[in-house]
């Protein structure tokens, strides 16, 4: 099969999905159906990305405390010929790291819901204004 051929089926695929899935709504063998508008509250948006602020905030504390006595014991067990101290520094090196891309994903959370509820009441703004338009257009036609 050529890359054109594989392209084109999973693309089809793609759209056989997307053609299938309904956002907001109840299957329509679980009694009902109909699309609903989507909603976007901001107060909710705000807590999640407070909660996730929070903690990164407690995680980069907290999560820190161990981190310099584990290094610690880990080129003393090292320094006196112990084969774990080698194994100890490997996990000081890949608690760091998780810890990293943890805190890494909590910031990502609690900016990207910032963001989103800055641009969905720029949105409303937009949306309003243009709501506006319309209606002085209506006016004139009467």
């Amino acid at each position: 099969m050529s890359f054109d051929e594989e392209w084109a089926g999973l693309r089809d695929a793609a759209a056989e999905r997307r053609g299938s899935m309904r956002l907001n709504s109840v299957p329509a063998e679980g009694g009902g159906g109909g699309g609903a508008d989507l909603v976007v509250n901001r107060d909710e948006l705000g807590r999640i990305g407070n909660d996730a602020y929070e903690l990164r905030t407690r995680l980069s504390k907290e999560g820190d405390l161990a981190r310099p006595a584990t290094f610690d014991a880990a080129i003393a067990l090292t320094n006196g010929e112990f084969a774990c101290g080698s194994a100890l520094l490997k996990v000081h090196d890949r608690w760091n790291t998780h810890l990293k891309t943890l805190l890494d994903a909590c910031a990502q959370i609690s900016n990207h819901l910032d963001y989103s509820k800055a641009q969905h009441a720029k949105d409303e703004v937009k949306v309003q204004g243009d709501l506006a338009a319309v209606s002085k257009l209506s006016e004139y036609l009467k």
